[in-house]
């Protein structure tokens, strides 16, 4: 069965209440209290969503979010009640697309958990078009000769394919079609990820993985450089 959203939690009353708030409002969703019901789940069912705690009775919320990236690609939103910065960035490298702190106010949560369903659905039906010109879009930037393929949803780099999670591509292709001029900050927010009310580490850490993909030196960046306060841009040519 497929269902938008799955929440695994092991607090049990609030994974249910939270399940049955987001049906309430035309959006499935079913729970699962430990890491191995999860992945029990996607043995017989299908989700376009994850909602994921992180301290699980059998395992951590982290060690499924690695585990689902093997295999899934699809957005995985963190909640829990950890604060600190250390478990929110821990959360976003390992591929989360988001975290959220509880207590969370279910009406928020739901904002966000249609706006990834939108922004991820949206990201399919593109990736399942070609362009009119075959699929490929190419910059060069020194040696460099990047082509972007929506049908693969990878980059290719001097020729070398490389393939990047649906927010990478997101992320490249949004730099790409404002080549050569300054994307801000806000603007990524709400092209990528569908609203504003992201923070700044969510897209650091982004931009991070797609320079170690992409640069010959991530430390160093001249592919995808950043503008100190404002966005990121990407170069066409230096």
């Amino acid at each position: 069965m497929n269902y938008q959203v799955l929440i695994v939690d092991d607090e049990t009353e609030l994974a249910k209440m939270t399940a049955e708030y987001l049906t309430m409002f035309d959006v499935t969703a079913t729970c699962v209290h430990s890491a191995a019901e999860c992945y029990d789940f996607f043995k017989k069912n299908t989700a376009e969503l994850v909602l994921l705690d992180i301290n699980l009775g059998d395992g951590s919320g982290f060690q499924v979010c690695k585990k689902l990236r093997e295999e899934q690609d699809l957005p995985i939103l963190f909640i829990s009640a950890r604060q600190s910065d250390d478990d929110v960035l821990a959360a976003l490298t390992l591929g989360g697309d988001d975290y959220i702190k509880k207590p969370y106010s279910m009406s928020v949560l739901l904002a966000k958990v249609k706006v990834n369903l939108k922004r991820a659905g949206a990201l399919k039906e593109a990736l399942s078009k070609k362009p009119a010109d075959g699929g490929s879009q190419q910059t060069e930037q020194g040696t460099v000769t990047l082509t972007l393929d929506p049908a693969t949803m990878s980059a290719v780099r001097n020729g070398e394919q490389i393939p990047l999670k649906a927010k990478e591509y997101a992320l490249l292709n949004c730099l790409y079609e404002h080549r050569g001029t300054i994307v801000k900050k806000e603007q990524l927010f709400n092209e990528v990820w569908g609203d504003a009310f992201y923070t700044d580490g969510t897209l650091n850490v982004h931009i991070r993985k797609l320079r170690e993909k992409l640069e010959a030196n991530p430390n160093e960046p001249k592919l995808i450089k950043t503008v100190w306060g404002t966005g990121y841009i990407l170069e066409t040519g230096v």
